[in-house]
């Protein structure tokens, strides 16, 4: 059994070939839900949704992001509206009191969907509707997402990070944003002041992620702030990391970040963008995976490879040089 904690693109890309390396059956996934957000009424858990998209067939890999060849008659039809109407897009915050209030697990994340600041494909939407009508039921996040795993047919178990709120807010000059208006409406431009897990304190990781973490760990090359850095923030995680083989694959190679924010966010926490810094935020790893080109000195095991995924075939050897690290820390 091995226990795989993902968010953004890096990790799925990691499993995206690794099935030989990891049988599905054995592999549990651990997702990001920092960067969820309540749109339009419809909670959307991009982290969650790539991994279900993936490993269910559907996701549109020259994206990363959504549904391959979905349609957005919905989408294009709000822009309409709006337009008609005089209405200003989006990135649309709800007022704070409304921030707070309504559906708790949407909470400090809540958008109006008018001009959706996010492409939000029409089968895509299918699943948002179907979640959020399935926790406005009484189910748990953990229940949605184990009713719609088993409709897309997933040999891997998908967990989400918490059952309660948290939300990755971005401290930047004069204004917070959340991790999506800054990411997605602004590009990733505005300057980093600090990041912040806001609700971290007051949740806790599933006893089934709890579970989770009493196998083999593997955090593949996702950015370690906004993407790892949420699950990290729950009580509990860290400590139970610590006693467990912990492999991780780095997103960088020596200062050169693969792709995303990773550099910007680390940088604005005061940790050096870089494979160095990569291990500073992970104090109980045990081995790496670096790239062959990255001539980093860690003090943990290091296992090197070429290191870019961007074929299945490139994934599954990535997945072998994790296994290998594994092999050495167990």
């Amino acid at each position: 059994m091995v226990t795989f904690l993902a968010g953004g693109t890096g990790t799925p890309k990691l499993l995206a070939g690794a099935a030989d390396v990891f049988p599905p059956d054995t592999v549990t996934v651990v997702g990001n839900t920092g960067d969820d957000v309540e749109l339009g009424g419809l909670l959307i858990c991009p982290d969650l949704d790539t991994v279900l998209f993936d490993r269910g067939g559907v996701l549109d890999r020259e994206t990363w992001w959504g549904i391959a060849e979905d349609t957005h008659e919905t989408n294009t039809e709000l822009f309409a509206l709006a337009d008609a109407a005089g209405l200003d897009g989006g990135p649309r915050y709800l007022d704070p009191q409304q921030q707070t209030t309504g559906r708790e697990i949407s909470r400090w994340r809540r958008f109006s969907g008018v001009a959706e600041f996010m492409a939000i494909g029409d089968r895509d939407r299918a699943v948002h509707i179907t979640r959020t009508s399935l926790l406005d039921e009484g189910k748990t996040l953990t229940e949605a997402t184990g009713i719609l795993a088993d409709a897309f047919d997933l040999s891997v178990t998908l967990l989400p990070m918490s059952d309660e709120p948290v939300a990755t807010m971005i401290h930047t000059p004069g204004r917070i944003l959340h991790f999506q208006e800054y990411w997605v409406a602004r590009r990733g431009e505005p300057t980093v002041d600090d990041v912040e897990y806001r609700g971290a304190d007051e949740a806790a990781p599933t006893p089934s992620v709890m579970d989770a973490l009493d196998a083999p760990v593997v955090i593949g090359p996702s950015n370690p702030v906004t993407s790892i850095g949420p699950i990290l923030s729950l009580p509990g995680v860290e400590t139970a990391l610590s006693h467990v083989p912990v492999v991780v694959v780095s997103p960088f190679i020596e200062d050169e970040v693969f792709s995303g924010p990773a550099a910007s966010l680390m940088r604005g926490i005061g940790v050096e963008p870089s494979t160095t810094g990569v291990a500073e935020l992970y104090p109980f790893a045990d081995a790496f995976v670096l790239d062959a080109a990255d001539n980093t000195k860690l003090d943990r095991h290091v296992v090197k490879t070429n290191t870019t995924i961007d074929t299945e075939a490139d994934s599954k050897r990535v997945a072998n040089a994790v296994a290998d690290a594994l092999s050495e820390v167990q």
